[in-house]
């Protein structure tokens, strides 16, 4: 790998695009294991300046000048600041709620432009994505002139709250006297808090994109609690959020995210550490036990039980030792560029372990122990919990990002599959600011063959995932023709029309197919689209649907978890069982009156 040059499948395009489906799908998984994406090193550096330049030195140099705490290079004059803290937390919100943090550019499938976000939300005319059909006032899927004042006011107010000074404040003079440069004025964030919601009730993927989820909590204790319990409740908050990480982590998916995670990252240069994380390369790429280890010894078991130390620590080594862990956990996954690149809310998550566990560790009185009053941590965290445990036990009715499931490998997921010809009709959504993703490429000088084969690489990665080889089932099972079509993975398409999207298969459901449908038409069978939901913690199986764009869902079943983790990539025995529980047909058949 150069630094503009990346590492090309080794195949001649003509003659490897005329090739079976699976045969494609196994050369780019084995290519896949060995080199990733292939990314030329330019791509992993344009993120590395981006973090550095626009999310860290802008950040912070803003956060200091308006706090008055001292130039932004004297780090240990403000890392400790609480204002610091909160204009660090709101910085990151106003930076994914734009669009140019987490999903940005081509690893997460923006090309040209490379920016999603606000090129989409401040546009009328885009669709839009309301989480619930009840909330009144929601009605339709068209961005309106309205949503995109709700959406520039939502970014003027967090602009605002980080450039004014703090302001003084008793609760945090009593904790620290010396204190001078106090807190964000809790007036400044109640307009950013009602925007969160407002905005989130009319489009769910503004709210997904600004991770409403952690940091809308995060704004109602800075406004809402006094100094300790705001300090403290924010402990719980980020625990909340590393333990349920973990606990997602338990079944059969999450180690069939690590190969392919490592296989990606820059940061391994030893094709033989890569291939150490599969059973055995080429005939076997199943994760080995140290692909087993890495996940559940240096994944859930450290986003479990080091959370929990560092709540309950009174022993400055002990909570040192847990800081440096998770500071060090954080860091490796930023390594690793994962293809939604979530990289700003890996560092801030790192900054955040050491400002809140040794800036103000349990034995100097912020402990849980230390609300005020008791019964107060119970409330927080019956709150702070209700949506991960509900979205665990249905996952249909919580995205996964509420439920606390990143990287958990367990994603709601799906695959198009194009008649010929029919994928360009997406290039005709009106008020769209991107193309397909291929046609992006091609606009930048790849050959029409080097695009598609670029893009096909995406399909060969979601098939080495567990739901990969159930939706790639679902594929063959339904559509004789499927050697015909055009494959394309969901997330990425979704990317190119909603401007986001965190892996999280619910943007791209029913709805959103519904809403793309209204506008472009396609003919029966031109757009099928094979989707699957989360499994829930309690189940074996995952729950499938096939919807045709222009007749709605037509079948639904589902199939068993052990069953699509036992099989390789690219299914040389065919697909894995399926069981259907319902049909269009049946149903059609069904209602006809004897």
């Amino acid at each position: 790998m150069g630094f503009k040059t990346g590492d090309f499948p080794p195949v001649d395009p003509e003659t490897f695009l005329r090739k079976p489906l699976f045969e494609r799908t196994k050369a780019l998984a084995l290519h896949w294991v060995q080199f990733g994406f292939g990314s030329p090193k330019m791509i992993p550096a344009t993120y590395v300046v981006k973090l550095l330049f626009l999310y860290v030195l802008a950040g912070v140099a803003i956060a200091t000048a308006t706090s008055g705490v001292g130039p932004f290079w004297d780090v240990a004059a403000w890392w400790h600041e609480p204002v610091v803290y909160q204009k660090l937390v709101l910085w990151t919100v106003l930076l994914e709620a734009v669009g140019v943090a987490g999903s940005w550019g081509p690893i997460a499938g923006k090309f040209k432009p490379m920016t999603g976000g606000i090129l989409f939300w401040a546009r009328p005319g885009t669709i839009r994505l309301r989480p619930w059909k009840r909330v009144p006032f929601t009605k339709g899927d068209r961005r309106s002139g309205f949503d995109v004042l709700l959406y520039l006011a939502f970014l003027a107010s967090l602009l605002t709250a980080i450039v004014l000074p703090g302001v003084p404040d008793a609760a945090l003079s009593a904790a620290l006297a010396g204190n001078t440069s106090g807190l964000v004025r809790p007036a400044l964030l109640i307009a950013p808090i009602v925007l969160y919601v407002l905005n989130g009730l009319r489009d769910k993927t503004i709210f997904l994109a600004a991770r409403g989820e952690q940091y809308l909590p995060a704004l109602v204790f800075f406004a809402f609690l006094p100094f300790v319990n705001m300090i403290i409740a924010a402990k719980l908050l980020i625990c909340v959020v590393w333990i349920g990480a973990g606990v997602s982590k338990f079944g059969k998916h999450f180690t069939n995210v690590v190969p392919p995670m490592v296989s990606n990252s820059p940061c391994v240069p030893f094709k033989w550490l890569k291939r150490a994380h599969y059973r055995d390369f080429p005939n076997d790429i199943r994760p080995s036990k140290l692909a087993s280890f890495m996940a559940h010894v240096g994944g859930t078991t450290v986003e479990i039980i080091t959370p929990l130390v560092l709540l309950f620590s009174a022993n400055h080594w002990v909570t040192l030792a847990g800081v440096v862990l998770m500071v060090v956990f954080h860091l490796f996954i930023t390594s690793t560029f994962p293809l939604a690149v979530p990289l700003e809310w890996n560092i801030l998550f790192g900054y955040l372990a050491i400002f809140l566990f040794l800036g103000f560790p349990a034995s100097a009185g912020y402990g849980v122990g230390d609300l005020t009053p008791g019964w107060l941590g119970v409330v927080i965290a019956a709150a702070l919990l209700f949506f991960p445990v509900l979205g665990n036990l249905r996952p249909d009715l919580v995205s996964f990002l509420p439920s606390m499931r990143q990287y958990a490998g367990n994603w709601a997921s799906a695959l198009w599959a194009f008649a010929p010809g029919a994928e360009a009709k997406l290039n005709t959504l009106p008020h769209r600011p991107a193309k397909n993703q291929v046609d992006q490429l091609r606009a930048m000088g790849y050959p029409a063959e080097i695009a598609e084969i670029t893009m096909q690489q995406t399909i060969a990665w979601r098939s080495m995932h567990s739901q990969g080889r159930g939706l790639f089932s679902v594929l063959a099972k339904t559509l004789p023709d499927l050697e015909t079509r055009t494959v394309r993975e969901a997330e990425f398409g979704c990317n190119s029309i909603l401007g986001f999207n965190f892996g999280d298969g619910h943007l791209h459901g029913l709805d959103f197919v519904t809403a793309v449908q209204k506008r472009v038409g396609f003919a029966p069978g031109e757009w099928i689209v094979v989707w699957v939901e989360s499994q829930a913690i309690h189940s074996k199986v995952q729950h499938y649907q096939v919807i045709d764009a222009a007749l709605g869902v037509v079948e639904r079943g589902h199939w068993t978890v052990a069953d699509a983790v036992h099989e390789q990539p690219w299914l040389p025995n065919g697909p894995i069982p399926l069981t259907v529980t319902w049909t269009a047909s049946q149903a059609k058949t069904s209602s006809v009156p004897a």
